[in-house]
């Protein structure tokens, strides 16, 4: 008996509880409660500088967020899958930001951890944004890229052979069978 594809309804019920188990979570929950601990203080924006620091936070929240939403919608296009680790993507995905850097979601979340941290002049978010950063480095070193090089073998050993972890290339990865031939 062959095993139908999941509903679309199905598979946004399995983003839906990824994106509230895993980045809501480290977005919202954790910096709200670093925010209602007392004791954290603020760095110095004052003055002039106040609005200005508040709307790089804001522009750095809108990319964050905007970069973090097309991952997940590539996930769903070419991955089939979700951003958990208990449902990976059934596809490579190399397409959109995955072109110039591995990893543009965890970026995306980055992004969204400095804004908050910026918005607020918050030290206890600045430390957890660089924790988060930290902590995903080793994770996707050691335990991530091995996983992704055991499902989708050769094609990611080009693709991390060629693409940068963190830092995005200027120009556009392709993969071997996308380039012209001469």
């Amino acid at each position: 008996m062959r095993r139908s594809s999941p509903s679309r309804l199905a598979l946004a019920g399995r983003h839906l509880a990824s994106i509230l188990l895993l980045p809501f979570v480290v977005t919202v929950l954790v910096p709200v409660s670093l925010l209602s601990r007392p004791g954290d203080t603020r760095w110095a924006a004052d003055g002039a500088l106040a609005p200005i620091v508040r709307a790089a936070g804001l522009i750095a929240f809108g990319a964050g967020i905007a970069l973090f939403a097309w991952c997940v919608a590539l996930f769903v296009r070419v991955g089939k899958g979700t951003l958990a680790p208990w449902d990976p993507t059934r596809a490579l995905v190399a397409a959109g930001p995955y072109r110039h850097v591995r990893n543009p979601m965890i970026i995306g979340v980055a992004l969204i951890l400095a804004a908050e941290a910026l918005y607020f002049r918050s030290w206890r978010l600045t430390a957890w944004s660089g924790t988060f950063v930290l902590v995903n480095h080793f994770y996707f070193i050691a335990l991530e890229e091995p996983g992704l090089r055991r499902r989708f073998g050769e094609s990611y050993r080009r693709y991390s052979a060629e693409v940068p972890r963190w830092l995005p290339r200027i120009g556009r990865w392709r993969s071997r069978s996308a380039r012209p031939r001469r």
